[in-house]
């Protein structure tokens, strides 16, 4: 059986001096709207998620929230994990390897430099930087979630927002 996993990271955020502080930086109207067009994008290719794992960053969770939306997901089934603010691609990791086994279409939503690096990780594909809003997709043949780990995943599709905006 092939899995696919998504990996998401945020859509476009306030800047960094917000008084609020990182975690709480929300998403700007752009980053609303890029994550809107993701999301229906990904819907308009057939991609019907069975679990969506978002950090617990505002800006992440609104970005999930906003995809979920355009994919028919209940937004009230999005797990939450801080782990995935702060903890590295060993965070990322472990929230594929404890994803159940009856899913078969993963997103992930979380923030650079560790969606880069863990996409890289698992694909040995060359990313460079994900883009606010990208979404990387990645396939696994005959693997169940806690059998992935580097390189046994196959690269499918880079995809930003910039690629899906009208030529103004």
């Amino acid at each position: 059986m092939k899995r696919h996993l998504y990996i998401v990271r945020h859509a476009k955020a306030e800047d960094g001096s917000s008084f609020f502080g990182d975690f709480s930086r929300e998403l700007t109207t752009a980053g609303q709207i890029d994550a809107a067009r993701m999301g229906k994008f990904l819907a308009d290719n057939g991609l019907k998620p069975d679990l969506l794992v978002s950090s617990s960053a505002a800006r992440a969770y609104q970005t999930a929230q906003i995809m979920a939306e355009q994919l028919g997901y209940e937004v009230e089934k999005i797990q939450t994990t801080r782990q995935l603010y702060d903890e590295g691609p060993k965070a990322y990791l472990a929230a594929v390897n404890t994803a159940p086994q009856s899913c078969q279409h993963l997103l992930l939503f979380g923030h650079n430099p560790d969606v880069t690096y863990f996409a890289e990780y698992l694909s040995n594909a060359n990313i460079d930087s994900m883009s606010k809003g990208s979404v990387v997709t990645i396939e696994f043949d005959d693997l169940e979630w806690a059998e992935v780990s580097a390189r046994t995943g196959t690269f499918v599709s880079y995809d930003t927002p910039k690629q899906l905006r009208p030529n103004l």
